[in-house]
Formats: C-alpha cells, structure tokens, sequence
C-alpha cells in the first residue's frame, strides 16, 4: 500500500472546488488507513497468532543461530483441568508399530493417546523392527523405559507385559483380542468398537498401528499429550544419548556444523517414480523395487520433477548451499542409508563442500560399524541433527525420520532448519541443466527467501502434526489469547497431587516393577 504522505495533492490556491476535492481525498486517505489499522489489529487478536516476519535476504551468520520465536515457548503440560489415569482401567492395549524408527515414534505417541482416551493400561509398544531394520532390539533396547513410564504416570497407565489372572488359586493368561485399525481413525471408533472390544475380552492388540489415528484432533490437551511422548518421555538409552553427545562434540570442537538428510535412497527414489537420471541397470533396479513394494501407478519423470515430486540429488543440494553463500569450509554430517547410484553423484557435492561426515566417519565404533543401518544408527542420527546448529531435509514429503525432526526441532527452541522448495527450485535446475546459468543464483536464494527457516508458522495441510505442533505445544508469557497463556510453574506439583489423591503414590515401585519384569 502507498504511503498517503507521498502524494502531491493538486487544486486551485483558494478556489472552493479544490478545496472540496483536498477535503475529499484527505477523507478517503484517512478511511482507508483506518480500516488496515483495523485489519491489521483484527488479524492479530481474531485470526490467530502472529509469526515473525520473515527476513529480507539470506545471512549465513544468523542461520547458526536459532530462529526468531516471536515470544514463544514450548509447553506441552497441560493447562486445563487433566485428571490422572484410574486405579482400575477399562483393559490393556497391545499394539505393534509396524515401519522404521521415526515412524514407529508416531505410532508410539498414537499408542499412549488411544490409551488415555480409553482409559486403558497401556503394555509397552511393540516395534516391528525384523521386517524393516532386521533388528531385533526393540522398545526396550532403543528406549529408556523407566524414563518412559515415569513421565507419563500423570497420563496413563503402563505395563510391561499383561499380567495373569489370579482366581480361586488358579491362573489365567488375557489373550489380547486382535484388531486392525481402520487408517486415521477418529476418537469415537477408539470410544465404540475398540473400547466394546476391550471391555468383552479384556485386553485388544491393534496391529499394524502406523497412522491409526487421525492427526488433526480438535482437542488441544490431546495433542499436548502426543508432545509429552514425543518431546519428553522418548528418550534413548542412555549409551545411545553418550554415543550422540560424543560425536555432537567432536563436530562442534572446529565449530558450528549442519547436518543433512540426504534421501537419495533405492526406496525413496523407486517410490517416486524418479528413474531417468540413472543408467539402463540401475532403472531396472529402481522398477523392479517399485514394482515389488508399491502400488502400480504411471509414473513419468519430467512430470514428477516439474512438480517437485523428486529428491534432490546430491548435486543440487550443494548448489542450494552454496548459492545461500554457505563457503566450502561448511562441515556437514550426512544422515543417510546408502546413496543409490555411490560416488558419482556424491563426487559433484564433494566437490562444492569437502568436509562432510557421517557417524561412522566420525565416531568409527564397534556398536556403530555393527549397528550402521540398524535402530541403533538410525537413533544416533536422529540425535546428531536434532542437536546441530542447521538441518536440512531433501526430501521431507514422505519422510518419517524429516517430519519428526522438524517437528522436534521447533520444539527444541525454534533452531534453524533450511527446507528447499523442490516443486519452486525445479525450473531453476531444469534451466541450467539446458545452458541458462545465468541469475542462477539468485533465483535459488528467491526461493529459499520464501521458505521457512525453523520459526513458528501456521500448519498447513499437508504438513503434519509431528513435523510443526505449533501453537498446541508453544505457550507466551504474554499471550493475546488466554489459551496461549502458558501453565503455572507449579504444575507438576499440582499433577503429583491429583495422582496421589486417586491412590497411586506407589507409582515409583511400579515403575520399578515394570523394568524388572521386562529384564527377566
């Protein structure tokens, strides 16, 4: 909008008519700068929370730093009346998370929030780590159990197997009711046909349970808890945690560092139907694996990629860096499975930045070279980007171990992610494979202006719950809405009350109990 000061207004010195049209026009000045006055303050105590505005050229130094947070905090306890789970519950809940690591994350949060709105005991989830990782380890071999039943016993309640029945001096084992859960389901299925079922046989095991249940829930103390779980009670074992620290420190002893996601993987790219880039075997790789572990969908190249539909290849994501004026002293930890195609498509991305890393390079021992492709080593990047000064995902559409990271990322005070817009760069990388290099770079840093860089912004579809919780789990100090306000510093205290109050005092010994049972 023009500055109405910066007009010259026109009219005969002293003659009535242009006096009349100044007084005209000075009214319509003044209305119109009235009502963006009140536009703007509408916007910003009706229509929601306001977000930092975003910056108007790209400074590598201020991306080291965390992102501005507008005044925000996270805050997932709750700040509405939360009673704690009953001595007696409605049943047990098995489930089996079914996927990779961070997709079983999701589900493991799903799984304590289906309990909570069933008033169920939940049993220690299930990972389904054979079919994917080949890897036995477990929940209990990636998590901190008792950390994990701890936290959540203002919440729900948490066991490690479902116990015997001890009646008349016999025992009886629950066989667990099996279940598969429709996609997404909404509270009221858990609240009828799962709740019924639970309620007839006394425990119910849902599996598969990967996305089974819906995201968007109007019900912010919900999506509190799912943070609680996310944020706080999943946290790795403790050598997981020192193997992460230790490799964070070694990175950042020469400095600040990045880490990226480079997700130019065999599954990845069969997925996205991206072939043409790679030679007669290597498409015939790529298809076969489709073919075996996808839908059949026409799936042409050009197309995809025009839409962004694509991973970025190494290549392309050193010329993001690099036309952000990142230098090639950058060091850089690569967070990824093995790069289809090997050397010739990391050699160009050598080139622009030679310091790069990976936890094996870095840290080269016996657990990780044992455990380099497993839940371990999957664990231990998850830590090292969410601890690094920048992270960037190439590819965070489909991708589990991005989306969680973006998410935890934010919630860990806002700190810089660089997310590239693939569907915008394409043109721009179209071209200059075609010759037009020239304004090369300063079209890829018009894009990347536009992007986000890790500061609260509005989710919107399709981004998910996990990849940005804001403002559910943020809260202000000095809120504009009164449910921005975040809890009393006295919280806990209050929870440990309420808990007590309902008889549960003993819940440390449980807890106890429950680890020793899963050790036997």
């Amino acid at each position: 909008m023009r500055r109405l000061g910066h007009h010259r207004l026109h009219g005969k010195a002293g003659g009535g008519v242009g006096t009349k049209g100044m007084v005209a026009k000075l009214s319509i000045g003044v209305i119109v700068l009235l009502i963006c006055t009140l536009s703007l303050l509408f916007s910003f105590n009706m229509g929601g929370n306001p977000e930092p505005s975003r910056p108007s050229k790209i400074n590598v130094e201020e991306l080291w730093e965390s992102a501005d947070s507008g005044g925000w905090r996270p805050s997932s306890a709750p700040r509405s009346d939360w009673p704690p789970p009953t001595k007696e519950t409605n049943g047990y809940l098995r489930v089996r998370c079914n996927g990779g690591l961070n997709q079983q994350r999701s589900a493991i949060c799903n799984a304590v929030l289906a309990a909570r709105i069933m008033n169920a005991t939940l049993v220690l989830p299930e990972l389904d780590a054979n079919s994917f990782w080949h890897d036995a380890s477990g929940f209990q071999g990636i998590y901190d159990v008792e950390h994990f039943i701890e936290t959540l016993k203002y919440d729900v309640k948490i066991v490690g197997k479902i116990p015997d029945v001890h009646k008349n001096g016999k025992t009886k084992k629950i066989k667990a009711f099996q279940i598969r859960p429709p996609r997404d389901a909404p509270i009221d299925w858990y609240l009828t046909t799962a709740l019924k079922a639970m309620k007839e046989h006394s425990a119910i095991y849902l599996t598969p349970f990967s996305h089974r249940l819906a995201e968007e829930i109007d019900n912010p103390e919900y999506q509190r808890l799912r943070c609680r779980v996310n944020y706080h009670a999943l946290r790795f074992k403790p050598h997981i945690m020192k193997l992460s620290e230790s490799i964070v420190d070694k990175l950042r002893s020469q400095g600040h560092f990045m880490s990226i996601h480079l997700r130019f993987e065999m599954d990845m790219l069969a997925f996205a139907g991206c072939f043409d880039i790679f030679n007669p075997e290597e498409q015939k790789i790529l298809r076969k694996y489709r073919k075996e572990n996808f839908a059949e969908k026409r799936l042409i190249y050009n197309e995809r990629r025009a839409i962004g539909k694509c991973p970025l290849t190494p290549e392309e994501v050193g010329l993001i860096l690099r036309a952000m004026r990142f230098d090639n002293s950058t060091r850089i930890y690569l967070a990824a499975g093995e790069l289809f195609g090997g050397e010739r498509f990391m050699s160009p991305f050598r080139t622009l930045f030679p310091r790069l890393d990976n936890h094996s390079s870095v840290d080269p021992s016996e657990e990780l070279s044992a455990n380099s492709q497993g839940l371990i080593g999957s664990a231990v990047d998850y830590m090292v980007c969410l601890l690094s000064d920048i992270f960037m995902p190439t590819y965070d559409g489909p991708s589990n171990f991005a989306n969680n990271l973006l998410g935890h990322r934010l919630y860990y005070g806002f700190r810089t992610t660089i997310r590239p817009d693939r569907k915008a760069l394409a043109p721009i990388f179209i071209a200059r494979e075609k010759g037009k290099t020239a304004g090369f770079e300063e079209a890829v840093r018009r894009v990347m202006l536009k992007t986000n860089f890790g500061g609260p912004h509005k989710r919107v579809s399709p981004e998910s719950f996990y990849t940005n919780s804001w403002p559910d789990c943020f809260c202000q100090m000095n809120p504009k809405k009164a449910s921005d306000k975040c809890p009393p510093d006295n919280v806990v205290e209050i929870l440990e009350s309420r808990l007590e109050s309902v008889g549960d005092s003993d819940s440390t010994s449980q807890t106890n109990s429950t680890v020793a049972g899963l050790e036997r």
